[in-house]
């Protein structure tokens, strides 16, 4: 049986998956519409794309991605991040 998980936690997944995509794609700048091919399983799907919307709403507002019309790549910070994290 599939868990159904909270509408919090299901965001979470989903920032969680955007900035992995954009962090593993960086120095190469990313469309709106390419990410959302990326993370989405159905890019046409409404639901899926309000989901990639608002994760990159709030990761932006966060400050770990920057948005200039439909380009989105990640921040200095999000990039050192990483960095830190490779090791």
């Amino acid at each position: 049986m599939d868990e159904i998980q909270a509408p919090a936690k299901q965001d979470a997944v989903i920032e969680a998956a955007v900035l992995r995509q954009l962090l593993a794609l960086h120095p190469a700048h990313s469309s709106f519409d390419e990410l959302l091919r990326e993370i989405a399983s159905d890019p046409e799907d409404f639901s899926q794309r309000d989901a990639v919307e608002r994760a990159v709403r709030d990761l932006t507002v966060s400050g770990l991605l920057h948005r200039s019309g439909e380009l989105i790549l990640p921040s200095r910070a999000a990039l050192r991040f990483d960095q830190l994290l490779a090791g």
